[in-house]
């Protein structure tokens, strides 16, 4: 009797494939078609409260960088190792992070991302902040931890401001240097991208009078403070918010590359203006993290870029990424 009935089963299917066949179907075809792969990530936002401040991290996007060849202060191999350690090899697929801090009656934003001036991987900025819940027109200040292109190119949307009733701010120095005619003109061929990336970028607010400078350790709204970590650019600047006894450290491009400067902060970039004086904000700041326990938040390191660090004994660190939050 089983035997029969597992006979009947087969002659069955085995009478529907031949139909399908005989329609002129594929054994491929009689099955559900495979769906296309979609191959793009959610909005890149991510949400946390700091306090009684909600702080929103913003994606721009990513881009391939070459660290082996960027890096200085090491070598190949050493990168190559450190690297692998992380599951990584060179080219990077390197973030861009922003941050928008909402403190209840300012709505602060810490860089812009690249806009248009890195390249078709980034420029995703201003959508995923729409994602988030908020527009830009709603963005009242805008600090700029330095002016290179990935960080102000946001500011622009083609010929409009992209932010248009927001004040920008960024330190003196940064502002004297790469806003000066005197040194684009002076500049290296290959370097004079960066000044006219960044004149492209805030010259518009210049204009509009809506870009004020600050020099060094300034208060700039209640809760967010400007501390001056200069190195990677003459007016490279952290900024520090705290609220409710919590304290977040917004890094900008104080290191790039978790994978090597975590272990080794000795390790400096092409980019920066002077990396012995970049070497020694890093080592401070990951010194100080690390003992006090406060959140930090880097552009480059992988979105969202916010975690704590623990100490390791010796010169290196250990990153520990945020744990992820629904915020009940």
């Amino acid at each position: 009797m089983r035997f029969s009935r597992r006979l009947g089963i087969g002659l069955a299917v085995a009478s529907h494939l031949a139909f399908g066949l005989a329609c002129g179907l594929s054994m491929t075809d009689l099955a559900q078609a495979a769906a296309p792969q979609v191959k793009t990530q959610a909005p890149g936002y991510y949400r946390m409260m700091l306090g009684d401040f909600e702080v929103t991290a913003i994606s721009d996007g990513t881009v391939m960088l070459p660290m082996d060849k960027l890096l200085t202060n090491t070598t190949p191999a050493r990168i190559e190792k450190a690297l692998g350690r992380w599951y990584l090899t060179s080219p990077v697929e390197t973030s861009v992070n922003g941050y928008l801090i909402n403190t209840g009656t300012k709505l602060v934003l810490v860089d812009t991302g690249a806009g248009t001036l890195f390249g078709p991987t980034l420029g995703n900025f201003v959508a995923n902040l729409k994602a988030s819940g908020y527009q830009p027109e709603q963005v009242d200040e805008i600090y700029i931890t330095h002016m290179h292109a990935d960080h102000v190119g946001g500011l622009m949307s083609g010929d409009k401001r992209a932010f248009p009733n927001a004040i920008v701010r960024a330190d003196k120095k940064d502002a004297d240097y790469w806003l000066s005619q005197a040194n684009l003109d002076a500049a290296a061929p290959d370097a004079k991208g960066f000044f006219q990336g960044a004149m492209a970028s805030l010259n518009p607010y210049v204009a509009a009078g809506k870009f004020q400078a600050f020099e060094g350790d300034t208060e700039l709204v209640p809760g967010v403070r400007a501390v001056a970590s200069y190195g990677h650019t003459a007016g490279h600047t952290t900024y520090v918010v705290e609220s409710k006894g919590q304290k977040l450290a917004l890094w900008g491009d104080l290191m790039h590359v978790a994978a090597v400067q975590f272990g080794d902060p000795s390790v400096t970039i092409q980019f920066d203006t002077d990396a012995k004086a970049a070497a020694a904000e890093r080592k401070k700041a990951y010194a100080d993290a690390a003992k006090n326990g406060y959140w930090v938040a880097g552009a480059h390191l992988a979105f969202p870029g916010i975690g704590h660090l623990r100490a390791t004994g010796g010169p290196g660190y250990i990153w520990v990424p945020a744990n992820y939050t629904s915020l009940r």
